[in-house]
Parts: C-alpha cells; structure tokens; sequence
C-alpha cells in the first residue's frame, strides 16, 4: 500500500487535537514568545526543588516552557534573567537552578531522541542499511528518511532520489534529515555497525521519533536543517491554536 502523499503526522503529546482541530502553542517564559509545542522545551521541578529538563513534556506537576536556544539560554543565565523568570512561573517556590542546565538540557534531548529511535527499531519500524531503505523508499514505504552526519553527499543523494521517486515527488528537492548525530552515536544507539542512513516506515513514529529532535535541532540552533518535507510539513498546524501553561 502506498503512504498517501503529505499525511500530516500527529502530535503524541497526551492531549493531542484530534484531526483537523488546533494543536496547543507553548509561551517562552524568558521572551513571553510562542510557539509550536515541539519546538519548546518544558522545564520541571525535582522534589528537592532542583530545576532540570523535561525532554519529553510528560514529567507530572507544574512545568514552565522555554523557547530559546543553548546560546540564549546561557547569556539569560549570566544575566539572572532565568532564575527570575522561573520564580515568577513557579510563583515563588524554593528553586535551584544547576549551572550546568544547558548542558543536562542536550543530553537529555539527545537521549530522548535516541531512545524514540531504539523503540522504533525493536518495533520494527525503523530501517537501517542502504539497500533495503532504497528499495522500500521506492516502493512508497518511506514516511521519514534521515543522514547521520557524516553521511556522504552521493549516498544521501541516491537514497534523497529514492524517496522522492516513491512518492511521486521528483523535481521538488525533498530530502532526507541531516542529523546532529554521527555514524557512531547512531550506531551505539542502535546496537548496530556503521548506521549512516535511518528509514521510518509510518507516520505515527516519525511523529514520535521527530517530537524530541525538533527539539534538540531547535536548542542546539540547528533547527533550519528540519526545513523539510518532516521539519515543517510533518507536523499539522493549520489552526489557530490555544495557549497552555503548563
């Protein structure tokens, strides 16, 4: 069977909209900005009041968003601007903030994104090796294609080509992600060797799969490399969409 061309993937947040309602905006507590829900990263509190990531926004209690990048949030970190901002959205409450925040915040993306992938592979659902990726791209399979970093340009090419030809899309420029991960980190991840070329065959786990790498891409400041058919397309936003806080 083949993919239906453009499926929208849908949000795995828990209170997801259902088809063709309005997904939910996330509001920056250090820029008052907003933004799309998976290019935001949720900021929980430990028991013992310590400020850590929420990669996955599913942490139980209250939650404050942040939409700027690593940069960004260093620069409010030095400036105070952090701290004050997370005394207002947790009105108060005894907070510590750890001077290593930046960096605990990629590791944990990293993580969850990696984790997803893992998930993804046991099921089944994700394919790794050139030829079989090339033969399921061009039989319309492929819902999600990506590149480890240190892809080769004439393999991503062949592979970019594939894809387009299976889904009927030749001459539009798609093209698969090129991850912030090398071939060795993704094959760690997987437990396999040489994992240069990744393959998603249904929406639903590229929707899950995608959630914590928007992230990631978006605090890193690599965001502009998920400006693809599964970067800006992928996700469905069509409708004006509500605010949450928490």
């Amino acid at each position: 069977m083949r993919i239906p061309h453009n499926e929208p993937l849908g949000s795995d947040n828990p209170g997801a909209h259902p088809a063709g309602g309005s997904a939910p905006e996330r509001r920056c507590i250090l820029t008052g900005n907003t933004g799309e829900r998976d290019d935001f990263l949720r900021l929980a509190i430990s028991p013992d009041g310590l400020v850590l990531p929420d990669a996955l926004a599913k942490a139980p209690g209250r939650g404050a968003w942040i939409g700027v990048n690593r940069a960004e949030l260093e620069t409010a970190m030095v400036k105070g601007k952090l701290r004050g901002a997370l005394a207002r959205a947790f009105k108060g409450e005894s907070l510590t903030v750890p001077n290593d925040l930046p960096a605990r915040i990629e590791a944990a993306l990293l993580r969850a994104f990696t984790d997803r992938l893992g998930l993804a592979f046991r099921a089944g659902k994700l394919l790794v090796g050139t030829d079989r990726i090339s033969d399921q791209a061009r039989m319309g399979r492929v819902a999600w294609l990506a590149h480890a970093s240190d892809a080769g340009e004439d393999g991503n090419r062949k592979l970019d080509q594939a894809w387009r030809v299976g889904r009927e899309e030749e001459g539009s420029g798609l093209a698969g992600l090129r991850l912030p991960l090398d071939r060795a980190t993704l094959s760690v991840a997987l437990g396999r060797d040489n994992v240069v070329h990744l393959a998603l065959v249904d929406h639903a786990s590229a929707q899950r799969v995608m959630s914590p790498l928007r992230r990631l891409l978006h605090f890193t400041g690599a965001a502009d490399a998920a400006a693809d058919d599964h970067g800006k397309r992928a996700a469905q936003h069509a409708a004006p969409t509500a605010v949450v806080t928490n």
